[in-house]
């Protein structure tokens, strides 16, 4: 391939994730991700039915959109989809991807799957996760109290693969935020001012009070 045909190719973030809150700390790892590897886009798409997360009660998957619809408004280089939020059958990175290559000629576009380092620390427990090299690049973002030296510890062929990215730490989590609400305290600041908002209007991730 030449260089006006790697030019020619689109490069498109996808941001996946619970979303439960959306917060500052997934815009920044976007927009960081974005700016260094020269994305065309990022598009954010919230889990319908999250595999990792089924221990916990998770907001429903429409008040998870509402909320990333909410906070990509602002950023024309952002996009919410709802391809998770539509499918019935629990969320996997690697279906996600497939249906993204059926939507795109793949040697016009090529995927960046930005997660956090801690998630692609533990990528190995992935449903087929030995095909994610051949349908994108994963970005590894840097997140408080883990090391990219870890990385090491991952097959050859998925280390490959992966893009480390350093940027400025925002320690905000979805956990935390919702561990906020439930205690009353405030969450302002931790999050967009608009999904702050919906959060309380809603009554999401409130204490339920036992009758």
């Amino acid at each position: 391939m030449d260089g006006r045909a790697r030019k020619a190719q689109r490069k498109i973030g996808i941001m996946g994730g619970t979303f439960d809150p959306i917060h500052f700390g997934h815009l920044l790892a976007a927009e960081e991700s974005r700016t260094a590897l020269d994305l065309d886009e990022v598009i954010f798409i919230p889990a319908g039915d999250p595999a990792h997360k089924r221990e916990r009660k998770t907001a429903s998957p429409e008040d998870r959109y509402v909320m990333t619809l909410l906070t990509t408004l602002g950023n024309p280089k952002f996009t919410p989809s709802r391809i998770e939020i539509d499918r019935k059958e629990p969320s996997h990175t690697v279906d996600t991807l497939r249906e993204m290559r059926h939507w795109y000629a793949p040697e016009k576009v090529g995927f960046y799957f930005i997660t956090g380092l801690d998630a692609v620390l533990g990528i190995t427990t992935w449903k087929e996760h030995e095909a994610l090299p051949g349908l994108c690049r994963i970005v590894a973002v840097n997140r408080p109290g883990y090391v990219p030296q870890k990385l090491e510890a991952l097959p050859a062929e998925m280390r490959s693969a992966i893009i480390p990215l350093e940027i400025p730490l925002l320690s905000i989590s979805s956990t935390e935020i919702r561990q906020r609400i439930e205690q009353g305290r405030s969450i302002k600041y931790l999050l967009p001012e608009a999904v702050e908002q919906y959060i309380f209007k809603k009554g999401l991730y409130r204490r339920k009070l036992e009758v």
